[in-house]
């Protein structure tokens, strides 16, 4: 063969290796990019405000904004304008980055640590029902900053279908009604909370329309002057003049110095290339679930049968949720984070599990037990860019305080009460207090919500749902049916069950365990406690970067749904 032939024989595959090259290229860089949205959201109406925002050209903080305030119309059982939250963002690019909003209540400035003590003994209704329960809320400031930082659209572009649903009405479903029956008394005690969400002093009946045109007109201020179109001027005005009037304790003053505090995302390494990202305090459920997962990692969870899973998974959580009343809002107190995620101390409390029997928890160093509000509301989005939010957001118990204000349609939060009201004694719970959580002036309440992120080189994973003191397990658990290679509907649809030191048992929902199960799991020295009912309402994604596939899972405990369509914008 002549030079020039061999010459042209190796420009001839150079080319072809280099259009090789450059498919592989492009194609490399369409997986890396999601190009499908994907929405996962507690009500459908709030899964359609997303999907209607990403239509107009906003990305997934613009969506979460949507979903975020429609929640809080067709959910005020769960979260509200009167309520806060968390949520965990991820800024797409070569080297995404993570950012975390704490959008947490914070106590009146006139709050103190006897504050609910009434002749020396704690009033729990105190910290439950009416003015003097509710804390600041966050939720409006939250969207302000997501809108102003981070979105792309105006705010009152993503708060639109939240309005349109305030004014025309939504549907009454069962989840309100049941939600509704539980708060059935308190809710009766505020003439307010009574017209607007009940029907003549009883349980409005199924496919009934909720109207609140006063909380569209508050949607409306924020929408039109941001941070100042709830926390002065008129609406300030409104909510400060009724809790006051009420027996509350806010102050212009409150309002006005309201602002989200960005804190670091907790991140652990796990095995295999992945990070944990998920929430710092004051939130305790991240690192609850940084050291369940570490410990987990030493323990041979995925080779053992069912009975003997449980058992390693409950010994995890038993520990990790022992360090739990060392924890508090970290403007106030020290949190020892990285001693509690230090390697020694998880391979420490890794090894004093065994694997025959049941540890007591009395036999464990003390801490203090706990337990909050379980009905919060959870969403997760991704964008076609890779711009992800998982949020988790609160008024506590269900309609919070069961107080609202006049004129605004705001119901407020009772995350007072998240607060060790007693260190000493119990709290509403009759749980025993922490000092690191006590009431302070300005302090944020600890919380377990726990929105998250798994992520490596070949996939990204959200994770969240509301459920109190329960979280982090749920959470958990659907991060082992992930780590398991198990189909995303599994993730939010397994069984659920839950240790949390104090009390020392098993919570299961009715069906988690057979009768088998149920003997062998007491004869490794566990007590167990049906709940009696489901709990919890995951919302999942999970983005395959090798193929760019996206999935998504609402829990079917819930009403909720989940959707992945391509991208249209108009």
């Amino acid at each position: 063969m002549s030079a020039g032939r061999l010459n042209r024989g190796f420009s001839f595959w150079r080319a072809l290796a280099g259009a090789l090259a450059l498919l592989c290229a492009i194609e490399l860089q369409a997986a890396a990019q999601p190009q499908r949205i994907a929405i996962a959201t507690a009500h459908p109406a709030a899964t359609v405000a997303g999907q209607e925002t990403l239509a107009l050209g906003g990305n997934a903080f613009d969506a979460a904004i949507a979903i975020s305030a429609a929640l809080a119309v067709v959910e005020p059982y769960g979260s509200g304008l009167g309520g806060g939250g968390f949520f965990l963002l991820r800024e797409a690019g070569d080297s995404p980055s993570y950012r975390f909003l704490d959008a947490r209540e914070r106590a009146p400035l006139a709050a103190h640590a006897d504050l609910y003590k009434v002749d020396g003994e704690v009033r729990k209704d105190l910290s439950l029902n009416g003015a003097l329960a509710a804390a600041i809320p966050g939720l409006p400031a939250a969207l302000v900053e997501l809108a102003e930082r981070f979105g792309r659209l105006p705010l009152r572009d993503s708060l639109a279908p939240a309005i349109r649903l305030a004014r025309s009405g939504v549907s009454i479903d069962r989840v309100y009604r049941e939600r509704a029956g539980w708060r059935l008394e308190a809710m009766r005690q505020d003439a307010e909370t009574a017209r607007l969400f009940l029907d003549k002093g009883e349980v409005p009946e199924a496919f009934g329309l909720l109207r609140q045109p006063e909380l569209a007109h508050t949607l409306e201020q924020l929408g039109a002057q941001g941070h100042r179109g709830f926390y002065t001027g008129a609406v300030a005005n409104k909510l400060v003049s009724a809790v006051q009037a009420a027996g509350g304790i806010w102050s212009l003053k409150d309002l006005a110095d309201y602002r989200i505090v960005e804190r670091q995302p907790l991140r652990v390494q796990l095995n295999q290339g992945r990070e944990l990202i998920s929430a710092p305090p004051p939130s305790a459920g991240g690192l609850a679930l940084g050291q369940s997962l570490l410990m987990l990692q030493a323990l041979p969870w995925q080779e053992a049968n069912a009975v003997q899973r449980t058992h390693l998974v409950v010994e995890t959580l038993r520990r990790a949720y022992r360090d739990r009343g060392l924890l508090g809002d970290p403007d106030f107190v020290a949190n020892p984070t990285q001693r509690l995620l230090a390697p020694d101390y998880l391979k420490q409390l890794a090894s004093s599990i065994d694997p025959q029997h049941a540890t007591s928890s009395d036999s464990l160093p003390p801490a203090a037990a706990w337990k909050e509000g379980d009905h919060t509301t959870h969403f997760s989005v991704l964008d076609a860019e890779g711009n992800a939010v998982a949020a988790t957001l609160s008024v506590n118990l269900p309609f919070g305080a069961a107080f609202t204000v006049p004129g605004t349609g705001v119901l407020l939060n009772n995350e007072m009460d998240d607060f060790a009201a007693d260190i000493q004694g119990a709290n509403a719970y009759g749980l025993s207090g922490s000092q690191a959580n006590s009431v302070a002036a300005g302090k944020r309440p600890l919380s377990s919500m726990s929105p998250s992120f798994i992520e490596s080189a070949e996939d990204f994973a959200s994770f969240g749902t509301p459920g109190g003191s329960r979280i982090p397990s749920m959470v958990l658990l659907a991060m082992l049916q992930y780590l398991d290679q198990q189909p995303i509907e599994r993730w939010p649809s397994v069984g659920r069950y839950h240790h949390q030191f104090r009390p020392d048992q098993i919570e299961h929902e009715p069906q988690t365990f057979s009768a088998a199960e149920i003997s062998a799991l007491e004869a490794l020295g566990h007590q167990l406690k049906s709940t009696g009912r489901q709990y919890g309402n995951q919302q999942v994604l999970l983005w395959n970067k090798q193929d760019g596939k996206v999935e998504a899972a609402s829990d079917p405990r819930g009403i909720g749904t989940a959707v992945v369509t391509p991208v249209i914008t108009r």
